[in-house]
């Protein structure tokens, strides 16, 4: 059985959360925490979840907090217990294996250690000691960390990238980025009020507890109303002009849905409506998207926004899909009907909604003016006019619908 600060096994490592003093010499193999102080576990596990988002993986606050919960029922001197309990609360999925291991060398360098892996998954050297600063700890020499700081340079820059511009490997790695995007949802007060520990008196509750109570009021009862999360319409123009930009707009669109599967729609605008919130309803996303396009008859074809914006609005919006929700068109103004009717219908979408949003991936470029016929008509009914080239860009609208 090891030792405190140790695991079993061939050799004995130093533990996993430690801190050194500046400039003093690191552990001697074998050595227990009495030589330094112990390392803040909250820092540490902090510092880890933020390589990690460098290196791509989605580690929110909520999975951050689920990683500390789980560390304070292990030893945290454990390299095996701090591994497994991060990567059963920080991973989402499993494109996510791979940069969690990565990272988690990279973070916790020193000797390494085999840690268990499930049957069927090669072994990982892992190691197991925190880094003292930004370079490598010792047992790195060989070569074989992966450099998760370039990864994470290499991902900021493609962030910014304009998708039409972009390889296959850069729209392949595009697309990992997507799956990771988790679009947050608009709230909305609910009337109905339900108990809580706050908020106004509710008279009914106080009194039937009085009664129980034999008729004194020993305490007061509360309600307040609790928010709702608000309808997202997405209209995604698949037109021939917007086609080096339809896949990552149907991938936000898949996020999207994916998040909220209850409160999103998705149609798709061109020549003519489609409706696609079933087929994006799918967990995977090239399977989701594949059935999309099979779905669309209009794809890569001409574009008549006013046209399609009522039918969609007679059909659908003015039942209710658009009332009171955030719309989101997604479409670079191209208009070969009647502008005219673009302006009348979007007025019309504009009293039925909580929010207009308009993305045009064009926006995203130095000396854009939108002076386009579609776009001057439609511009005074949008209340978000936003960009949507990039992986930042969709970022950045992630937090207009949010906000809206």
């Amino acid at each position: 059985m090891a030792e405190e600060g140790h695991v079993s096994g061939k050799g004995s490592f130093t533990p996993v959360i430690q801190r050194q003093d500046a400039g003093k010499a690191s552990y001697a193999q074998g050595d227990v925490a009495e030589e330094g102080p112990l390392r803040d576990v909250v820092d540490t596990v902090l510092g880890f979840a933020r390589t990690l988002r460098h290196a791509g993986v989605a580690a929110g606050p909520d999975r951050v907090e689920a990683m500390l919960a789980a560390i304070g029922h292990l030893d945290v001197l454990d390299p095996s217990a701090v591994y497994w309990a991060g990567r059963l609360t920080l991973c989402s999925g499993p494109d996510d294996l791979d940069r969690y291991d990565a990272a988690f060398v990279a973070w916790f360098s020193g000797r390494r250690a085999r840690l268990p892996r499930p049957a069927g998954r090669p072994e990982v050297r892992l190691a197991a000691s925190a880094p003292l600063d930004g370079g490598a700890g010792e047992g790195d020499d060989d070569g074989e960390t992966p450099d998760v700081a370039a990864r994470a340079s290499a991902d900021e820059v493609l962030r910014h990238r304009d998708v039409a511009g972009l390889t296959d490997a850069e729209r392949a790695h595009l697309r990992r980025l997507f799956a990771l995007l988790l679009p947050a949802t608009p709230m909305r007060p609910a009337r109905r009020r339900r108990p809580a520990a706050h908020g106004s008196v509710h008279p009914g509750r106080t009194v039937r507890q009085a009664l129980r109570d034999g008729g004194e009021v020993s305490r007061l009862r509360h309600r307040r109303a609790r928010p709702r999360p608000r309808r997202v319409v997405l209209l995604v123009d698949v037109s021939g002009s917007m086609t080096p930009y339809a896949d990552a707009l149907l991938r936000f669109a898949h996020a999207a849905v994916r998040a909220r599967p209850g409160s999103t729609e998705v149609f798709t605008i061109g020549t003519r409506l489609t409706r696609v919130t079933r087929e994006l309803r799918l967990r995977d996303p090239d399977r989701a998207l594949v059935a999309g396009g099979q779905a669309i008859p209009d794809w890569s074809g001409g574009t008549r926004l006013g046209e399609v914006l009522k039918a969609f609005l007679d059909r659908w919006g003015q039942r209710g899909t658009a009332r009171g929700a955030v719309v989101v068109v997604c479409s670079d103004g191209w208009e070969r009907g009647s502008t005219d009717l673009l302006a009348a219908q979007m007025a019309r979408l504009r009293r039925l909604a909580h929010a207009v949003v308009w993305v045009n991936p064009h926006k995203g470029r130095a000396g854009y003016e939108p002076l386009t016929g579609g776009m001057q008509a439609a511009l005074p009914s949008v209340d978000h006019f936003v960009a949507g080239h990039s992986m930042a860009a969709f970022e950045e609208l992630s937090g207009v619908i949010s906000h809206a």
